[in-house]
């Protein structure tokens, strides 16, 4: 009877070479993400898109907080990304006005054939449907109180989730900084960004 058989140096070197291989295809993988949090009207009262960026940020995924006036802009730096090559996951996250505009983002890529992977808003008002190009849509809205359910355009085909948050005590100029939601935004990101 023998015991295990022990590695040769080939296979180890082989062993080593494909973890180098499988750990350099991840990070390239999130490398490639485009993550933006959009802000509200003015800004100031939607510092939780900061916060989830930076969180985001520390995990090693590429994400930014911008102005909701920026969504245009936003748009030209995603297509000018696929231009180059890079073919990661596009993320979009809204609060408010900003919530509106990711939305409004999304449409536009739909012109350029351009999936969005991501898009989650927290208390849009009177937003557009969601487009076909998006694959998961989440909304976070209060009833009573600042937003409604997010509706899908007829040919979407994605999960849209709606989330009435009315009975956790948050409001429209707190909802974009409750942890629980904030954790649940995150964590969605991260799973999508880097998956296991």
């Amino acid at each position: 009877m023998t015991g295990p058989r022990r590695p040769t140096r080939d296979s180890a070197g082989m062993v080593r070479l494909f973890a180098v291989l499988a750990l350099a295809w991840c990070a390239a993988a999130h490398a490639d993400a485009q993550v933006f949090l959009l802000r509200g009207w003015f800004g100031v009262f939607s510092t939780g898109m900061d916060r989830m960026a930076e969180t985001l940020r520390n995990q090693g995924i590429p994400a930014e907080a911008v102005g909701h006036l920026a969504w245009r802009s936003t748009v030209d730096r995603i297509l000018a990304a696929r231009a180059k090559g890079e073919r990661g996951p596009i993320v979009l996250v809204g609060h408010s006005q900003g919530g509106n505009n990711v939305i409004d983002i999304a449409r536009e890529l739909e012109k350029h054939a351009v999936q969005v992977d991501l898009v989650v808003t927290l208390a849009p008002f009177l937003q557009d449907p969601v487009p076909a190009n998006v694959l998961r849509a989440v909304n976070y809205y209060q009833t009573p109180g600042w937003g409604t359910p997010l509706a899908p355009d007829p040919a979407f085909k994605g999960e849209l989730v709606n989330r009435d948050v009315g009975d956790t005590g948050t409001f429209h100029v707190n909802i974009d900084k409750n942890r629980r939601i904030q954790a649940e935004i995150v964590a969605a990101i991260v799973a999508l960004v880097k998956p296991p």
